[in-house]
């Protein structure tokens, strides 16, 4: 045999080894070179005096592509320089008006459109961090969180007057300045804007104006979504923006990318990833004010859409809109966010086609974050040496019922081993800090977890529990608090609705703990919602989840909702829920029981609450 084809023979045994052995090592070599990129450029950044921030990155963008579309909104397009022109004209007009000086936080209260993002970099190059408020929430919690901020000034939209009037005379008390975007108010203690706007210079804002900004200045404060209480706002820094900014171009974007983004931009996931994301890339954006899954595709083909974001149920709802022929008839090739499940992650790519769908991990405020750059269906990331080295974490083992971690004798915390749940948390370094709430020094100490493997370590406890497999993939398996423990076991709410979720008839499941007087634990609940003019079917109901799960993983309750109240992103909020139970006097809705003898789930009246706390029927 030549020795060409011995040669040949040994590259095809080899490629066949490596694909055999180390199928993700190309994919790995490919993102590690990104971020070795990311990092380079990012410590030149940080040690320029002063440092390059976003907006200055946004700066390099308007000189290099003035005319190139950055936000497209509703048929509008605002070129980088258009939106750069407008930015310096609301900029000059709040400064004119409030007398901002660099550092003082301004509170923003607007929907998504073109005025959100013109705004806050205005803000921005005044040296002024900015609090995105939630649209959503009014009375006592949007006044709770301005005021976590420490703004002295709240900037809101002209549709949302209503919710400003209902706290403004709290806001009055404390001498806050506030402003609408309008013509003209009529509102005592509100003022518009409009007309000092419209007469402001658009001319360049100077840099003295921020010359006192570091990386570990205040960049934005974003806020929880307050599924477990009042939202606490999450302080990010300039040097976090960009760690979040960069996550988007690690997935493989270019700056020929154009982004839709329907999510709410007062979350990280829209304005960090998706608008910071696209400001780093120098892409376009096309911005939409609310997610709608009859009118998605269409806005994608429109417009020329390559990339879309998603967050929580988002797929789902697009795979629950009926079908139709043109399903697969877009230039959409990646899908970008966080909380796909497994089985509609697999119907959305059979049925939308070829879409790499790069699921990632990362709380707002967290220092933790994976990324999922080759596909496997349902992990949250890939963890490789470089994760490690970058970024120390551990999945320690965690006691659900106590809600503590679980510690040896000499009061360390114990590393799980790969396949098994684990509390995450991350170590809090130089590199990987943990910046804390605004205004809330408490809960910030809340999320310290200290001596963990040794005296005076220090560690971010992300309150979630991952696991790890022995091909290095990481996966989400619960949240502390949502993981509840009956008959000796735990149990995933996440787990046991995935399951409810498998029959047609349930739209919507959310799954938590109930407290029953008398028995340890909490055992199983269950919030359903049906698909209109449907009625439950409980026998149906009750021989799925006995073929699906173990019996102390049932849900012995369930309540039958209208509808399921989510977060802006499509986060249940669970706390009323479980506040509630199951008790029919305070429950409005349809109330049903597991059955077992008759084998079904049936009606539930005061008098089977009753014969449960009197325990005569047992649980």
């Amino acid at each position: 045999m030549s020795t060409f084809y011995i040669l040949l023979a040994g590259s095809l045994l080899a490629a066949l080894l490596f694909r055999t052995f180390c199928p993700y090592l190309w994919r790995d070599l490919r993102v590690t070179l990104r971020m070795f990129g990311f990092g380079l450029k990012f410590s030149s950044y940080g040690r320029r005096k002063p440092p390059v921030t976003l907006v200055d990155v946004f700066l390099q963008k308007v000189q290099k592509w003035p005319d190139k579309p950055f936000v497209v909104f509703e048929g509008r397009v605002l070129t980088y320089s258009e939106l750069d022109r407008l930015s310096n004209k609301l900029g000059r007009a709040v400064q004119a008006r409030a007398g901002l000086r660099q550092g003082d936080c301004v509170a923003i209260l607007l929907g998504n459109q073109p005025l959100f993002v013109a705004l806050w970099l205005g803000l921005a190059k005044l040296g002024c961090p900015v609090a995105f408020l939630n649209y959503n929430i009014r009375g006592k919690s949007l006044l709770h969180c301005f005021q976590r901020s420490g703004a002295q000034v709240l900037i809101a939209g002209s549709d949302l007057r209503s919710s400003v009037e209902e706290v403004l005379p709290a806001l009055r008390e404390e001498n806050i300045t506030v402003f609408i975007l309008d013509d003209k108010c009529t509102t005592e203690g509100i003022e518009s804007l409009n007309d000092t706007i419209q007469a402001a210079s658009d001319q360049p804002l100077p840099l003295s104006l921020r010359s006192h900004v570091t990386f570990s200045t205040p960049f934005v404060y974003i806020y929880t979504s307050g599924t477990t209480g009042l939202p606490k706002a999450a302080i990010i820094t300039h040097s976090r923006g960009h760690r979040i900014a960069f996550f988007i171009a690690a997935c493989g974007l270019s700056s020929s990318d154009i982004i839709y983004i329907t999510l709410p931009l007062y979350h990280s996931a829209g304005s960090l990833i998706g608008i910071c994301g696209c400001i780093a890339l120098g892409a376009t954006v096309v911005l939409r004010r609310k997610f709608s899954a009859s009118q998605f595709w269409d806005d994608c083909r429109t417009y020329n859409v390559t990339v879309i974001q998603y967050i929580g149920e988002v797929l789902r709802y697009l795979c629950n809109v009926p079908k139709k022929s043109s399903d697969r008839d877009h230039q959409v090739k990646i899908a970008v966010g966080n909380g796909a499940r497994a089985d509609v992650w697999k119907e959305f790519l059979n049925r939308f086609g070829d879409i790499q769908v790069c699921e990632f991990y990362g709380a707002t405020e967290g220092n933790v974050g994976f990324m999922n750059y080759v596909g496997k269906i349902g992990a949250l990331g890939r963890v490789t040496f470089l994760t490690r080295k970058t970024m120390p974490f551990y999945l320690i083992k965690y006691d659900v019922e106590q809600e503590v971690p679980v510690r040896d004798a000499k009061g360390h915390c114990i590393e799980v081993a790969k396949g098994e749940a684990g509390l995450l948390i991350g170590k809090i370094t130089r590199t990987t800090p943990f910046a804390g709430y605004a205004g809330n020094a408490i809960l910030t100490e809340k999320k310290h977890l200290r001596d963990v493997f040794c005296k005076g370590d220090l560690y971010f406890n992300s309150g979630d529990l991952l696991k790890l497999d022995h091909d290095n993939f990481i996966y989400f398996q619960d949240r502390i608090g949502d993981t509840f423990r009956w008959k000796g076991e735990n149990v995933s709410t996440s787990e046991v609705a995935d399951v409810l979720l498998m029959l047609e008839f349930v739209k919507e499941a959310c799954v938590y703990g109930v407290a029953v007087p008398g028995h340890e634990g909490r055992i199983g609940m269950a919030a359903i919602q049906l698909p209109s003019g449907e009625d439950l079917d409980g026998a149906q109901l009750y021989e799925h989840v006995a073929a699906h799960l173990p019996n102390y993983a049932r849900p012995r309750f369930l309540r039958e909702q209208t509808r399921i109240e989510t977060t802006g992103t499509f986060k249940h909020y669970k706390v009323m829920l479980v506040k509630e139970g199951f008790n029919p006097a305070t429950v409005q809705d349809s109330l049903f029981i597991l059955d077992d003898q008759k084998r079904t789930y049936a009606r539930m009246d005061q008098g089977i609450y009753n014969s449960i706390i009197s325990k005569q029927v047992k649980l």
